[in-house]
């Protein structure tokens, strides 16, 4: 028998057939979120600002009021009209909390709505994690992980289901043929096609040559209408990348999103499309650095263009198979991320990166995974260390005569050994590992250089970098040296 309805203010989705419900005052991200977890994760919307939640069998219902069934509000375009489901069993209940109010480490909690236990966790809707963190923690919800050893193929698959959740078919049935029992080309034989557009200045050309780098024959600004001849051109060998953003000739959303589609349909090509992106502030320092100005500004304040373009090319964004954010990457950093994912080795993986830092200038925005070495006997303290740093011979031996240096450098190698194909089975481009101390010279910079060395041994390149260290002392005499 069920209760009666509780009306709530929250929204809901179905996850893999978990309710998913959001709570938070008006602005504080409830809708956003619900459309990053459909356009992202394949999620279905079950209701939008108000839930109507009974109890029924000894589980928690969340539906939506019939007046608003299938409706969400997209702040800035207005009220759209979503596949739905007519209900789903709640499995978790997330409070959305601003960034600095959301605990590190919090215990587990649980909350009683309609007599029902629910698990409930608080997260950062704008964080950039915040959809991986919720497909996670709903897979926990009941004691279940999600599966993480997701191919490539599911995740493109997936990410156009979230994509046609949100934007529909233009009316038409799925155009790409159903695999053939045998006759057609094999995924060995297809042509590789990575489409590659973004933010200008993000680093769209960069990305460009270093496909180009690793065997793909790379053509930039390659107007709209050439792209599916160029693509069918015969005699192609090697795999192509095209590049495509708004000052290509006869740009727009829509036409880019047909010539894709169509590419897509043809199961003798193997298409990726990649959006390159940055943090505005970035790009507001690259093109007041570069002096350039933005195609978009036309008279107007840098910010304004740089904000128009982001509102242009957002439904490219949503849809695109890899996101690549270039705020904190070099350009050698981002050659790493495009061989890991897109190279022609015949594997993608993972790119990883072992950063040292100081505790004094902040936590590095970019990081994964953090590690705090405070604890460890400081060579600051030592006159003739002083002015060295933990590439150097002398404060290696020194951090590493630490009693307890050998069981945490053993852990922190352990955990990565674990934690490492986790992540990459998750689909992440790239990981960053983040290893901190008081000054960001000595002991942070001994233990990165000993964990690259860790990962070396485990198959993975790690690109180092001292963030603390003047570019003068990125090479010392204490690389070669196994410690561990």
């Amino acid at each position: 028998m069920s209760a009666p309805d509780t009306r709530l203010h929250a929204t809901c989705v179905s996850l893999g057939g978990r309710g998913i419900l959001l709570r938070g005052p008006s602005g504080s991200g409830k809708s956003d979120l619900a459309m990053r977890l459909i356009a992202e994760a394949g999620a279905r919307l079950v209701a939008d600002d108000q839930c109507c939640l009974s109890r029924r069998g000894g589980e928690l219902i969340a539906a939506a009021p019939a007046a608003i069934a299938g409706c969400i509000e997209a702040r800035g375009v207005g009220i759209l009209r979503l596949p739905h489901e007519s209900e789903a069993p709640v499995r978790l209940v997330v409070d959305l909390k601003r960034q600095g109010q959301v605990a590190r480490l919090p215990e587990p909690a649980t909350e009683e709505l309609c007599g029902i236990d629910v698990r409930r966790v608080e997260i950062d809707p704008f964080e950039s994690g915040a959809v991986a963190k919720l497909l996670l923690a709903a897979g926990h919800a009941d004691a279940t992980l999600i599966p993480l050893n997701v191919s490539v193929e599911d995740s493109r698959r997936q990410s156009r289901e979230g994509w046609r959740a949100m934007h529909g078919n233009d009316g038409e049935e799925e155009t790409r043929p159903a695999p053939s029992s045998g006759g057609g080309p094999s995924r060995g034989e297809r042509l590789r096609v990575v489409l590659v557009t973004g933010m200008s200045g993000a680093g769209r050309s960069s990305t460009l040559k270093a496909l180009e780098d690793v065997g793909y024959e790379a053509i930039d600004n390659l107007p709209l209408q050439l792209i599916s001849p160029t693509v069918h051109e015969g005699g192609l060998t090697n795999p192509i990348a095209v590049g495509v953003d708004i000052r290509t000739r006869n740009f727009a959303v829509r036409p880019f999103l047909d010539a894709l589609k169509g590419l897509d349909a043809d199961d003798a090509l193997d298409v990726t499309m990649v959006f390159v992106d940055c943090e505005d502030e970035v790009l507001r320092r690259r093109y007041t650095e570069t002096r350039r100005r933005h195609p978009l500004a036309q008279g107007r304040p840098l910010s304004d263009g740089i904000a128009a373009e982001r509102r242009l090319v957002a439904p490219l964004r949503r849809r695109a198979d890899m996101t690549i954010d270039t705020s904190t990457l070099s350009v050698q950093d981002l050659r790493r991320v495009v061989e890991a994912q897109l190279g022609l080795g015949g594997t993608s993986g993972m790119a990883v990166f072992v950063v040292s830092f100081s505790y004094k200038n902040g936590l590095p925005r970019e990081a994964d995974v953090v590690f705090d070495a405070r604890f460890l006997r400081n060579p600051h303290y030592d006159d003739a260390l002083r002015p060295l740093t933990g590439q150097d011979r002398a404060v290696a031996e020194y951090v590493a005569a630490d009693p307890d240096y050998p069981a945490f450098l053993d852990g922190v190698c352990d955990m990565l050994h674990r934690l490492i194909p986790r992540y990459q089975a998750e689909g992440k481009s790239y990981l960053t590992i983040a290893i901190g101390c008081t000054g960001g010279r000595h002991r942070s910079v001994t233990i990165a250089e000993r964990v690259a060395e860790f990962l070396e041994k485990e198959g993975r390149h790690a690109l180092v970098n001292h963030r603390e260290l003047p570019p003068e002392r990125e090479a010392g005499d204490a690389r070669d040296s196994d410690s561990r």
